[in-house]
């Protein structure tokens, strides 16, 4: 500070010193003194500079992430926001270029439907060569597994376990759900699904019990083994086949995603009608799913829902860096260290791939430049928002029709699935599944369950962010015009709207992407409309090549969550922070999160 006023005082004197100079050079004419009016001017200018530089904070004080400032600034991002210009018709930026409008504007195509969807339906009946479960079941063969992870990915192991059961000609044996993970739910298959339905509606293709016979008075205690991931079934015939020959009772542990991601047609079929069909909640949570369904609806006829899952656990495992500084990086670091094999990440390499799930603000301005104006109602399905409502405010400031199962049902009416992060889980399940549009920030198993089952049961709209191209177009946002803005964004989400033929058959994960299980109406496939799309120059480019922008949707192997050990030291604690520490997130089919935080 010292240094700074001998500066000033340095500064003043020079600026007399000149102001002499310019007096006495008045006498050698008009030319000559050009120079000493310019040295004056200057000295004004250094004056002003020193002023202004004892007033202005040190760079270390400013020094941030320049990506998004939301957690490290809220006030300032978020709350005057709130105050300052939406009310006034717009949000602004420091730029004063990037006016966000309450409205969505009308765009070229209708954002409640999905384009074509009326030229495909789901198909998922056995072929004529499939055999039945009276024809190959082997007597004495139980196959058991143990789930993992949350609802989402428990889901997954449910639906492989039948397949492996039918290539392994074995009885399956109602599946354990897992009970000891993160969530610490208790709830057993019969306490979440029908299990008497899912039984009789899969007898034809495998024959299911309850629980394992007695043999001889006693009972049958099953091996023990865990098979690879994306096991093919050469090696389920390789390997838990000789061991089911010997022990007639296996049980697989960690029952998640071990099984091929690419089977023959009726296996991936047999898939569908697990997922699609057999699995069906208890009649406790449908009724009370039905119920938050029918109040979102009296509210509005059509109603987004998004899956939020920006909790303090899942930017932890991510890696993700958003502007929070040192303060962030030791709360996410410490819940990070719960994970004995996650290695550190490089936060910026994250986001440029597309890895970091979007920020609500993000999502809020990517629904809004798609079209949507703020009289959207908005169902939100989350847990523990990191940041709390300071993060929220710039999504409600955007969509003040804000609403989640704790505001639109009562405490009575939740008591029964309160307690319990499986079954809330599955009410949000239910929501996001009968809303008009599903939105989500990743890529996780409830993400990609429901994206499937959105194509399978009609192609509802499911807008996933294409983050690896949004990424950069956040990072340079406030320095450009909105409609630019909007632009860009509508450009970049070709392909990533729930439209069928969007992803190439095969590409991307099974669950997200059933695409055996997809079949054209042939009555209607000369008759298909040419492809409408946001913007004219992207309409060209998504007729010419409508796989074009699906390359940032191909399956890349990741970090595996599912086989990183979490620690028990801070899962309590961790849980115990959560009310409901719902919805999963797991590893994609595409470049996102990863698999364990199912839900």
């Amino acid at each position: 500070m010292k240094r700074k006023k001998r500066e000033v005082g340095g500064s003043v004197h020079r600026l007399i010193l000149r102001a002499a100079l310019l007096h006495r050079c008045r006498i050698h004419g008009p030319v000559t003194s050009l120079l000493p009016l310019i040295s004056a001017v200057s000295g004004c200018l250094l004056l002003c500079f020193a002023v202004l530089s004892l007033l202005s904070p040190s760079p270390s004080a400013s020094r941030g992430h320049r990506y998004i400032g939301l957690i490290q600034h809220p006030r300032s991002r978020s709350a005057d926001r709130l105050t300052n210009g939406l009310e006034a018709g717009s949000i602004s930026s420091p730029a004063a270029l990037f006016h966000v409008p309450p409205s969505g504007g009308s765009l070229s195509r209708d954002l409640w439907s999905s384009r074509l969807s009326d030229f495909f339906h789901g198909c998922s009946n056995a072929s004529s060569g499939f055999l039945t479960a009276d024809k190959k079941t082997q007597a004495n063969r139980y196959l058991s597994i143990a789930t993992s992870g949350g609802l989402n990915q428990q889901r997954t192991g449910i639906t492989d376990a039948v397949v492996a059961a039918y290539i392994l000609n074995a009885t399956l044996v109602v599946p354990k759900l897992d009970q000891k993970s993160f969530w610490k739910d208790a709830s057993n298959f019969n306490e979440i699904f029908d299990v008497d339905w899912f039984i009789s509606f899969l007898s034809k293709d495998v024959e299911i019990v309850k629980q394992i016979p007695m043999k001889g008075g006693k009972i049958l205690t099953p091996h023990s083994m865990r098979v690879p991931r994306k096991c093919t079934p050469k090696c389920y015939e390789s390997r838990v086949l000789p061991v089911l020959h010997k022990k007639h009772a296996v049980q697989l542990t960690k029952f998640d995603y071990r099984l091929s991601n690419r089977l023959d047609e009726d296996l991936q079929k047999l898939r569908c009608r697990v997922n699609y069909h057999a699995l069906k909640f208890t009649d406790s949570i449908r009724d009370m799913g039905k119920t938050l369904v029918e109040r979102m609806k009296s509210r509005s006829d059509r109603f987004i829902a998004l899956h939020l899952r920006f909790e303090p656990d899942m930017l932890a495992f991510s890696g993700c860096y958003y502007g929070g500084g040192e303060k962030e990086r030791q709360e996410l670091g410490a819940i990070r260290k719960r994970w004995k094999t996650l290695h550190t990440s490089n936060p910026d390499k994250e986001r440029r791939h597309g890895k970091c799930p979007l920020t609500p603000e993000e999502v809020g301005l990517m629904l809004r430049a798609l079209g949507f104006g703020n009289d959207v109602h908005l169902y939100v399905a989350s847990g523990e928002v990191y940041g709390g409502e300071e993060t929220l405010a710039p999504l409600k400031a955007l969509f003040p029709n804000f609403h989640s199962k704790e505001s639109i049902a009562t405490k009575v009416e939740l008591a029964p699935f309160s307690s319990y992060s499986s079954r809330m889980a599955a009410l949000d399940f239910i929501v996001c599944d009968e809303s008009s549009v599903f939105v989500t920030n990743n890529n996780g198993n409830m993400a990609r369950m429901l994206a499937g089952r959105r194509r399978y049961f009609g192609h509802k709209p499911t807008i996933r962010p294409n983050a690896k191209k949004l990424y950069k177009l956040f990072m340079n946002h406030t320095g450009m015009a909105w409609e630019e803005f909007a632009s860009r964004v509508r450009t970049h989400q070709i392909g990533f709207m729930g439209d069928p033929n969007e992803v190439r058959p095969g590409r991307g994960e099974f669950h997200e992407n059933p695409s055996a299980c997809i079949c054209e109406n042939p009555e209607k496939k000369d008759t298909v409309p040419p492809r409408n799309t946001f913007d004219s120059d992207a309409a060209s480019k998504w007729v010419n090549n409508p796989t074009n922008n699906t390359d940032d949707q191909a399956a890349e192997e990741d970090r595996d969550l599912s086989d990183t050990e979490y620690t028990e030291n801070g899962n309590k604690e961790a849980a115990g922070r959560r009310q409901h520490p719902q919805l999963d997130f797991l590893r994609p089919a595409q470049p996102e999160l990863e698999e364990l935080f199912s839900d």
